[in-house]
């Protein structure tokens, strides 16, 4: 099943998150029947994330977002993790600095955008300027269409000038969270992520919903596309997931740079200093 297609959400379309199942897997019927598709699309990204750092000339911006809960640490951790961390950074944005909040909402963003040859990973990103400030209401629903256009004009700036983007909202349904929720008091390691707000913002949540309904609509790009993962079961969102940026990377047409010394010249190197280290541990 190609998952970037059946997970796209085309430009324009309006989308109700209640229609779609997070509980979808396809045709597993578990984590077992799924494991050779991770562990291939896994390493087939391990191998294209080094063509994409040695090639030097494009990099991949990768945005996660999801309700609390929803699963962007694991994304990071089972699928993300197989890249090497010398071209792959991940960054977290949370409430803005001092420094941050001075500035508009898109200069932090911009300063952690990838340079050439890496993959940087938002977690959670610039839509958080369109998603928590409207469902509190500091923003108007208006001042958030005005933003939409500024996110895609950003994004597309970005692909201008040679980053490739993808966007991934990791859905999952309202009674999922609230295991998970229990899953972390049951186990004192993750207590540390425990939080009093996170059981506040459930209020919200059809509130978040309609929100998030809104930036899949206006900001769902042919070049910037947002991508609806099913993600009740964290092996499924780890199988859609490694696909949709394997298949991203394949498409590039990536080729390693051509080299700037004489191979064979090296070659007859080597062998000479191969034949001096043999002949000095006989001697």
């Amino acid at each position: 099943m190609n998952y970037a297609e059946k997970f796209l959400i085309p430009p324009g379309r309006t989308i109700r998150l209640a229609h779609i199942n997070p509980s979808f897997t396809g045709r597993h019927e578990d984590k077992t029947s799924a494991q050779g598709e991770v562990l291939h699309y896994t390493e087939k990204l391990r191998a294209l994330q080094y063509q994409l750092y040695a090639e030097n000339r494009r990099s991949l911006l990768i945005i996660l977002q999801a309700m609390d809960a929803g699963g962007k640490d694991g994304t990071i951790r089972h699928v993300l993790g197989a890249m090497n961390p010398m071209g792959c950074r991940v960054q977290s944005f949370k409430l803005p600095s001092a420094e941050e909040a001075s500035h508009d909402y898109l200069w932090r963003v911009h300063r952690a955008a990838p340079a050439l040859g890496q993959v940087v990973i938002f977690n959670r990103s610039h839509y958080e300027d369109v998603l928590v400030t409207r469902v509190h209401g500091s923003l108007k629903r208006a001042d958030c269409v005005k933003r939409f256009k500024e996110i895609n004009e950003f994004e597309q700036y970005l692909i201008d000038n040679h980053v490739h983007i993808l966007k991934f909202f990791l859905h999952i349904g309202k009674n999922e969270q609230l295991n998970r929720f229990k899953d972390r008091l049951d186990d004192p390691t993750h207590h540390w992520k425990i939080s009093e707000n996170d059981y506040a913002e459930r209020e919200y949540w059809n509130h978040y919903m309609h929100a998030y309904e809104d930036v899949l609509h206006h900001c769902s790009t042919r070049t910037a596309p947002w991508f609806v993962i099913p993600s009740n079961h964290k092996w499924f969102r780890d199988l859609a997931v490694s696909q949709i940026v394997v298949h991203t990377l394949d498409s590039l047409g990536m080729k390693f740079p051509e080299t700037k010394v004489d191979i064979e010249d090296i070659r007859r190197k080597y062998h000479r200093a191969l034949r001096e280290e043999k002949g000095a541990a006989h001697a």
